[in-house]
C-alpha cells in the first residue's frame, strides 16, 4: 500500500520522474524544522518554505526565488529579463533551461536571440511551486540547460477564489481574478478554476512606456477513477510598450537627454502566446506509472529597437525590426517504476518549432521599411529520450542518467529567388551521475556530473554548414546541505563548469561570431534560518570566475558575466495578520568587454514589502528601491554616433534602474 501511495502522490503532484515537478506533500506550517536534510530534492523542499514566507506577485519576482538567479530588465518592461547565473549572462535564456507546467518558455532560432524566454504569460498567483537545479545533471532535461533550469507549475486547484487591485507610482495598475468553479476532493475528485490578469504602466521613463498586458488562463484536472488523471490548461496573452533601450552616458553627462531619456522615442514592441497542454496520467499498478504529455504554442513578436543611433545609417537612424511568428508542437511520453526504496524513470519526446517568419528590418520609426537584411522560415525540431536510474544503498543514493537529443534543421531563406532550402542535422549522447551521502540527520553531501548543450540558431547552421551545432558544456557541482539545528539550514558548493567551442548568431546584426572554449568555476552559499516561527531569514552568495580558454592573457574576460551576487531578506509574519518582507539584491562591478577597459558598475538595492490580514481581505503596500538608490539596471559596452557627432564613440550604455516607486493593494478572497 506504501507504494502506491508514494506513486499517486507523485502523480497528483505532476509528474513521477527525476528532475519534474516537485510532489504537492504541504509542509508543516511552513516551517524549516519540517523539512529533512535526507528527504529526496529537500533543495525543492525549502524552495516551497520560501515561497510561502516571501511570497511573488510579478513575474519577475518569479525568477528572482532561484537562488543564485539574478535578472535586469531593459526595455520597457514587455521584453524578456536579462539573466545572469553561474557566471553566465544568459542574455534572454540561452543557457538556462525553462519549462512553464512542462511547456517550454525558451524559443529557439528566435529572433532577437537563441532561446529567447518571455514568462510574462504566467500569473504569478497561480504558481504553486518552483523546481531549479543548477549545471546539467538532469536527464530529463535538454536543449539550453547549461546553466541550470527552471521548471514553474501550476496549481492544480484553488483553495478560494480571489480578486485583487493594485495601484501606484508612474501610473501603475494591476487587476487580478481567480474564480474557483469546481473543487471537489472526491472521489473522483475534480478541479476547475479560471485566471485573469490586466496591468498597465508608464514608468519613469520621458517616453511614457505605455507597458499594458492582459493575461487568460484556465485549468481543468480531474481522476476519472482510481487509476486515471487528467489535466487540460489553455491561456493566451498579449502585451504592447514603448521603450527608451539603452541611453550613452556622453548624452546625460552633455545635457542632451535626463537620466530617463531617450534616444529614439519610436524603440518598443508587442509580442502574444497562445498555449494549451493536456496530460493523462495512468497508474499501471501499486509500483508503476505512465505519463503523456502534449502541448500547443502559437506565438508571435515584434520588437523594434535602436542600439547604435546613426552610426549605419546618419540620415535615417539605425533602428531595426526583429519579427517572430511560429507554432510550436510537442510530445512527451515518460514511464516510472519503484523496486522497493529504487527507481526507474524513462521518458521519449519531442518538438517542433514551425518558425513561419523570422524576419530582421531595418526601419525608419517603426513605419518605413528600408531594408531587409535577413527573413526566412523553417522548422527546428528536437528528438529525444532519457533515462534515469536511483539506487539508494544504505547511506547513499546512486543516480546515473543517459540522455540522447537529436536535432533537425530545415531553413529557408526568402531573400534568395527561389527560397533555397538548406537541411542539416546533429546528435549528441549525454551522460549525467549524481551522488549523495547522508548518515544521521545533519548533513547531506552530494557530487553532481554531467554533459550538456545547447542548440544554435538555424541561421548559424546553415552558415556554417552543419559545424558546432550542438556545442557541448561539462560540469561538476560537490557541496552538502548541512542542518546543524532544526531551523537552520547551509548549503555550500563548489562547481565547475566548461563549454565547447561554438557560434553565436547576433540577431541585432544578421552576422555570425565565434565565441570560443569558456571555462568558469565558482562557489555558491545558501542560508535559511527561522530563529522563530513568525521570523524568516534568508541569503544566497554567489562567486564565479570566467575566462575565454583561447583569447591571450589579459583579453579573455566574459563580457557581463557576473563575479559577485547575493540576494536575500528578513521576512516577520505576526500572528494578528500583520507581515513585512525586505529584500535586497547585490551585484559587483564586472566587466563589460573582453579586456576590462570598461566596468559594468554593481548595485545595492533593498525592497520592502508590508501586508496585513483581516478576515478574507488582504491589504498591502511595496516599496521599490525603499532607499532611492541611483543605479543602472542593464549595462553594455557600445560603439554609437549621435546626430552631429563626426566620430563613433564606445562606451557604457545603460537603462537607469527602478527609482524609489510605491504600490498599494487590496484582495479579497471569497
Amino acid at each position: 500500500m506504501l507504494k502506491s501511495l508514494t506513486v499517486a502522490a507523485c502523480l497528483a503532484g505532476g509528474a513521477a520522474y527525476a528532475g519534474g515537478p516537485q510532489d504537492s506533500l504541504p509542509l508543516k506550517e511552513s516551517h524549516l524544522a519540517a523539512v529533512e536534510v535526507r528527504a529526496p530534492r529537500v533543495a525543492q523542499s525549502l524552495m516551497k518554505v520560501d515561497l510561502k514566507m516571501t511570497p511573488v506577485n510579478t513575474a519577475q519576482d518569479l525568477l528572482r526565488k532561484v537562488p543564485g538567479l539574478f535578472i535586469a530588465q531593459h526595455a520597457g518592461g514587455g521584453k524578456a529579463e536579462q539573466i545572469f547565473l553561474r557566471g553566465f549572462d544568459n542574455d534572454h535564456g540561452t543557457d538556462i533551461h525553462i519549462t512553464a507546467d512542462g511547456m517550454p518558455v525558451n524559443m529557439v532560432s528566435h529572433a532577437h536571440g537563441q532561446g529567447y524566454a518571455d514568462l510574462h504569460f504566467l500569473i504569478p498567483e497561480t504558481i504553486e511551486s518552483i523546481d531549479f537545479g543548477k549545471g546539467a545533471y538532469y536527464a530529463s532535461k535538454g536543449d539550453l540547460n547549461t546553466s541550470g533550469y527552471v521548471s514553474f507549475h501550476t496549481a492544480d486547484s484553488l483553495q478560494h477564489s480571489l480578486l485583487k487591485l493594485e495601484g501606484g507610482s508612474f501610473n501603475t495598475i494591476r487587476g487580478t481574478g481567480l474564480f474557483n468553479l469546481i473543487h471537489t476532493s472526491g472521489p473522483p475528485a475534480e478541479n476547475l478554476y479560471l485566471a485573469a490578469d490586466y496591468g498597465y504602466t508608464d514608468g519613469p521613463f520621458d517616453v511614457q512606456q505605455h507597458f499594458n498586458r492582459l493575461n487568460l488562463f484556465a485549468k481543468y484536472n480531474k481522476w476519472l477513477n482510481a487509476r486515471n488523471y487528467i489535466n487540460f490548461q489553455a491561456s493566451t496573452f498579449h502585451s504592447g510598450w514603448n521603450a527608451s533601450g539603452q541611453i550613452p552616458g556622453r548624452a546625460v553627462a552633455e545635457g542632451l537627454i535626463s537620466r530617463w531619456g531617450s534616444i529614439d522615442p519610436t524603440e518598443g514592441g508587442s509580442t502574444q502566446r497562445t498555449n494549451a497542454a493536456f496530460t493523462w496520467k495512468h497508474l499501471l499498478s501499486e509500483t508503476a506509472s505512465t505519463e503523456t504529455f502534449a502541448y500547443f504554442s502559437h506565438y508571435e513578436f515584434n520588437l523594434f529597437s535602436n542600439f547604435t543611433f546613426y552610426l549605419k545609417d546618419p540620415v535615417f537612424g539605425d533602428e531595426i525590426e526583429q519579427r517572430d511568428n511560429r507554432n510550436l508542437y510537442g510530445f512527451e511520453q515518460r514511464y516510472t517504476r519503484y523496486f522497493g526504496n529504487n527507481s526507474w524513470h524513462s521518458g521519449i519526446g519531442f518538438r517542433m518549432d514551425d518558425i513561419r517568419d523570422l524576419e530582421l528590418n531595418h526601419v525608419y520609426q517603426r513605419d518605413t521599411l528600408l531594408n531587409r537584411l535577413s527573413w526566412g522560415y523553417g522548422t527546428q525540431t528536437n528528438l529525444y529520450a532519457y533515462t534515469e536510474f536511483q539506487w539508494r544503498l544504505r547511506h547513499w543514493n546512486i543516480a546515473p542518467g543517459l540522455r540522447y537529443d537529436q536535432l533537425l534543421f530545415a531553413c529557408h531563406d526568402r531573400l534568395l529567388s527561389p527560397p533555397d532550402p538548406k537541411n542539416e542535422t546533429a546528435a549528441r549522447l549525454s551522460p549525467k551521475l549524481n551522488i549523495s551521502y547522508s548518515k544521521g540527520s545533519k548533513a547531506l553531501w552530494y557530487l553532481k556530473t554531467g554533459l550538456g548543450f545547447h542548440s544554435n540558431d538555424m541561421r548559424v547552421v546553415v552558415q556554417q554548414q552543419g559545424r558546432d551545432i550542438m556545442p557541448m558544456s561539462a560540469g561538476a557541482d560537490l557541496g552538502v546541505i548541512w542542518k546543524p539545528v532544526h531551523n537552520l539550514y547551509i548549503q555550500p558548493a563548489l562547481w565547475y563548469l566548461y563549454l565547447q567551442q561554438e557560434f553565436v548568431y547576433v540577431g541585432d546584426e544578421a552576422v555570425v561570431e565565434p565565441s570560443g572554449k569558456t571555462r568558469r568555476l565558482g562557489m555558491d552559499l545558501s542560508l535559511r534560518y527561522q530563529p522563530l516561527s513568525w521570523l524568516y531569514l534568508d541569503a544566497d552568495v554567489n562567486y564565479a570566475h570566467g575566462r575565454s580558454i583561447d583569447d591571450p592573457k589579459g583579453a579573455g574576460y566574459i563580457p557581463l558575466a557576473p563575479v559577485l551576487t547575493s540576494t536575500g531578506g528578513a521576512a516577520v509574519k505576526l500572528r494578528g495578520g500583520f507581515s513585512a518582507n525586505l529584500r535586497y539584491r547585490y551585484m559587483k562591478d564586472r566587466p563589460a568587454n573582453e579586456d576590462n577597459s570598461i566596468t559594468a558598475h554593481g548595485y545595492f538595492v533593498n525592497d520592502l514589502a508590508l501586508a496585513y490580514t483581516w478576515k478574507n481581505m488582504e491589504f498591502t503596500l511595496q516599496a521599490q528601491n525603499l532607499f532611492n538608490v541611483k543605479w543602472n539596471e542593464a549595462q553594455f559596452e557600445t560603439e554609437t554616433q549621435l546626430r552631429g557627432e563626426e566620430h563613433p564613440v564606445t562606451e557604457l550604455h545603460y537603462t537607469p534602474g527602478t527609482p524609489f516607486a510605491l504600490k498599494a493593494g487590496v484582495a479579497w478572497k471569497f
